[in-house]
């Protein structure tokens, strides 16, 4: 029996209501259970020396005076951990001519940025082990750093690993038409610097770990607060010399990860090879300050982008030329190159034009290790496209909503290939743009915008279009040899009771997985999302999948959860008709009951039917199956990503003698195909653009010139608080993805996307009259009033 979402028969679908999170309760009574709570028995503390330079030579080690301090158990260095447990690199095969070294639990020779792991001090307690810590005595010898960008690759740059010849990592150059031919004879040609500062992702909960190795069985047992249980699996036990089922990963209750928690770090490996060495628990907890030099950094790119119009102001092409600073090492195993990678394919994504160049370049640096952060490269991507658009409209003399009206792909131009080469299915940029107009009444905010201005009063209306890959299929990472699955698996059953399991690869970390599962299962089941009951992250239990990370839990996810459902649903129907004698195709279940399909007359519940499966399938007939559980795995397979798309506008008011901006409102057009759940994906978006507010407005991960952080500390790093929130209004468009029988798409990441770029715009929509202009996140009041010339220094 085919379930259709519009399927007359069944007008009261979950999917596409707001059910309320089944977690919720417990969270909010204190009653979670996060990797911090865990106690073991035997359980032991280990804290970490961490490099004080940003490059050094690490000589001689002194570490009598730590073992000799009360409670410390054990101290170990870099060459000690290398015995037991091999370095990785963070390469993809298919990203030609990436090269990155070798990279240690705890440095081995050298220490590359400030926070690196240096030694490794094991204690009864963290106290302990931190006193510890403290006697331990490193000889360093600074060496040279480098830090800049623009002149990593300059002849008189020091190389920061000789064996790698020089500091790039990887370039990539994406280009399509006829680019110089173009930009030489288009009637306008605009060009624009953007930078990106580096920023982190402040969760709630830190990183923690806690592993147990147990001689007896030869099995490592890992709680961890972790985006992606399955592919840590994987790598420890491949780089501690574990067989794959003998390694359980354990992510419990999360606190929030952004991306932050799907990478491999340094001490989190150390702590896995530690306890292997001792054969017993070890724990891991990383402080706030620890958290920012030593969790991945994202953004950090500054770009030159030049956009080409005719006449009439029709987009002929762009050329950009994208650089970013990764830190020593490309972040393992989904390598540190992939954020410029998307900035390469993603400029100008929204709009139809032929000609195309953008390179990026990816260079090492002595500072902390960029990497994959929510909406990988977007931000940065849609800052640079459309805020050539904006400023080419302003030169033009166009209206910024009439620019783009003139340039969106049409939403029957699908499916379409970009000049950039990425495969479109279905959009609705148009439709997209004509409900925001309508939600933020664009003609009187302009009007209130003019009249407030001959009052002395400077307010802007910025407005961003952008695309979104979500669903990444293999071409993401599995093409480069990388062991993180873009499949994910459900296995739903059915108990006695009538009540449901579901086991997802799936991760919760707060987004709302367990809600939006145990909606699609009901719906596919056929009974109440309150009689569902979700597990994640538990490699030993749930299918294997790729976890929570761009924007995919739904999308793919979901899909296997929906036709494990199904499964389950059919041979439930199976087993009644049998009881019924009658067909099952005649048959339906609704609200946990079989029904005649056609009448919905009732004729037996489900609980009758799990009795009669579990204790009495003597009754049943011959060879009839008597299984109530199925597992079905998803993986996209026609396009490489579903690509979502969405609109934002932000209106702002400036205060041109000190800098200050005011966010006065903000809205969201999003269409990320099917909704599951309105007030979960809402929830989303608005915490999407909180963050994107945070990289336009506030945060900022500051070095100095040596290489040295300068605010590693919740007092001196800003993030955006609610006082400083505007109102959100929130629509969307549904263009279902038609790869699956869900339709679903992400809708995780979107927020982040376009939010900086429509910030970024409405400020100078608001001082450009006074010949201002500002391209440099975050937005501060000093680069504001630098931009307005009040400050000249």
């Amino acid at each position: 029996m085919t379930i259709r979402f519009e399927d007359p028969n069944r007008p009261n679908s979950y999917i596409g209501r707001t059910v309320p999170r089944p977690n919720a309760g417990k969270l909010v009574a204190g009653r979670g259970r996060y990797v911090d709570d865990i106690v073991l028995p035997r359980m032991v503390h280990v804290a970490f020396v961490r490099s004080p330079h940003p490059h050094a030579r690490i000589g001689a080690i002194e570490t009598g005076a730590a073992l000799a301090e009360k409670g410390v158990l054990k101290v170990f260095t870099g060459k000690d951990l290398a015995e037991i447990c091999t370095p990785w690199e963070g390469k993809l095969a298919h990203l030609q001519g990436m090269k990155t070294p070798p990279q240690h639990p705890l440095a081995v020779e050298r220490a590359c940025w400030v926070g690196e792991p240096v030694v490794a001090v094991v204690g009864r307690t963290r106290a302990e082990a931190e006193a510890g810590a403290a006697l331990v005595e490193i000889d360093f010898e600074p060496l040279p750093a480098v830090t800049d960008i623009r002149t990593a690759l300059d002849k008189g740059t020091p190389v920061l690993h000789e064996a790698l010849g020089d500091n790039l990592c990887f370039r990539k150059s994406n280009e399509a038409g006829e680019v110089d031919r173009v930009f030489a004879e288009a009637p306008r040609v605009v060009e624009a610097t953007f930078k990106t500062a580096r920023h982190t992702g402040v969760t709630l909960e830190p990183r923690v770990i806690i592993t147990d190795w147990n001689g007896a069985d030869g099995q490592l047992t890992a709680h961890v607060s972790n985006q992606a249980p399955h592919m840590l699996q994987v790598l420890l036990a491949g780089h501690l010399d574990i067989p794959e089922s003998r390694v359980h990963v354990i992510c419990g209750d999360v606190g929030g990860s952004f991306g932050l928690k799907v990478h491999v770090y340094p001490d989190e490996v150390a702590t896995a090879a530690i306890a292997k060495i001792m054969g017993r628990p070890v724990k891991f907890a990383s402080d706030r300050v620890e958290a920012f030099t030593s969790d991945i950094h994202a953004r950090d790119h500054e770009a030159t982008g030049r956009i080409a119009l005719d006449e009439n102001g029709m987009i002929l092409g762009f050329d950009v030329d994208d650089w970013t600073g990764i830190g020593p090492y490309s972040i393992y195993p989904r390598t540190s190159a992939v954020e410029g990678l998307q900035v390469t394919n993603l400029i100008g994504g929204p709009y139809a034009f032929d000609h195309y160049r953008c390179r990026t370049s990816v260079v090492f640096q002595n500072k902390g290790i960029c990497a994959q952060y929510r909406a990988v490269g977007h931000p940065v991507a849609v800052a640079i496209t459309e805020g050539l658009v904006d400023k080419a409209a302003a030169e033009m003399g166009i209206d910024p909503i009439e620019i783009r009206r003139r340039n969106l792909i049409a939403d029957d131009d699908y499916p379409k290939t970009t000049a950039a080469g990425l495969k479109l299915e279905g959009l609705s940029h148009h439709k997209s743009l004509d409900s925001l107009i309508e939600a933020m009444d664009y003609e009187g905010l302009r009007a209130e915008q003019k009249d407030l201005r001959e009052k002395g009063v400077h307010r802007g209306i910025g407005i961003a279009s952008f695309i979104e890959l979500t669903n990444p299929s293999p071409f993401m990472y599995g093409i480069g040899g990388a062991r993180i699955s873009a499949q994910d698996g459900c296995t739903v059953r059915m108990d006695p009771d009538g009540s449901v399991v579901a086991l997802t690869g799936v991760t919760e970390q707060g987004q709302g997985t367990e809600a939006i599962m145990a909606q699609i299962v009901a719906e596919a089941v056929g009974v109440s999302p309150d009689l569902v009951r979700v597990v994640t992250g538990d490699t030993r239990v749930t299918p294997f999948g790729g976890g929570t990370w761009a924007s995919r839990g739904a999308g793919i996810g979901g899909e296997a959860a929906l036709q494990a459902g199904r499964a389950v649903r059919q041979q439930a129907l199976e087993v009644a008709a049998a009881m019924l004698q009658a067909k099952a195709g005649d048959l339906d279940v609704r609200d946990g009951i079989i029904v005649d399909a056609r009448s919905g007359e009732e004729r037996l519940t489900l609980a009758e039917v799990g009795r009669i499966v579990y204790f009495r399938g003597d009754t049943l007939p011959k060879g009839l199956p008597r299984e109530l559980m199925q597992t079905r795995h998803f993986i996209t397979s026609d396009y490489p990503y579903a690509f979502t798309n969405g609109v934002q506008a932000s209106y702002v008011e400036v205060d041109t003698d000190t800098g200050f901006v005011k966010l006065l409102k903000h809205w969201c057009v999003e269409d990320c195909g099917r909704i599951i759940n309105p007030l979960l994906v809402d929830e989303q978006i608005r915490g999407g653009i909180v963050q994107g507010i945070g990289a336009a407005l506030f945060e900022e991960v500051c070095y100095d010139a040596s290489g040295q952080m300068l605010n590693g500390t919740m007092a001196d790093y800003l993030v955006p608080m609610s006082a400083e929130m505007p109102d959100m209004v929130i629509r969307h468009v549904e263009t279902p993805t038609a790869e699956s029988a869900l339709g679903a798409k992400g809708a995780g990441e979107a927020g982040t996307a376009g939010a900086p770029a429509a910030i970024m715009n409405a400020i100078n929509d608001a001082i450009r009259p006074l010949g201002g202009t500002v391209t440099h996140m975050p937005f501060t009041p000093e680069r504001i009033l630098r931009a307005l010339g009040t400050i000249t220094d």
